[in-house]
């Protein structure tokens, strides 16, 4: 059953947490990013090939395979956030979704709004990067 969301709808910190809005909510902001990284991707295949002509010379040719690389690069980090997006969208059916996996407490609605697919709040993150930065010195 697909919950109805009032026009305009957003979560606020003062209703209870994770409620079917909320999840509804959350549900659509995820299909919603992860149908537009697909059609960006359709739309860099496209371009791909109809780009795919050979330039006669060396410079447009280097210029071409430069920026082939760098859109081919962003595409597959954008694969990688649709697989997360995926797992975002998993975690909300079995009622994972917004809770930190470290702490078990409420990820920040501000949090969810910018990173939706965040799985830890935004003090074990930053605990998690100090981590990180201390290890990756060594």
């Amino acid at each position: 059953m697909v919950t109805r969301l009032p026009k305009g709808y957003a979560p606020t910190e003062d209703e209870p947490f994770m409620n079917k809005r909320m999840k509804e909510y959350f549900r659509r902001k995820l299909l919603k990013w992860k149908e537009d990284i697909l059609e960006e991707n359709r739309e860099t295949i496209q371009h791909l090939q109809d780009d795919s002509a050979q330039h006669p010379d060396l410079v447009d040719r280097a210029t071409s395979e430069s920026e082939r690389t760098l859109e081919l690069r962003a595409r597959d980090r954008e694969r990688k956030l649709v697989s997360k997006i995926d797992a975002a969208l998993r975690r909300l059916d079995d009622g994972s979704y917004g809770f930190c996996e470290e702490t078990g407490e409420p990820i920040s609605i501000k949090r969810l709004e910018a990173r939706p697919i965040a799985t830890l709040s935004l003090e074990a993150q930053e605990r998690h990067e100090r981590r990180e930065r201390v290890y990756r010195d060594d």
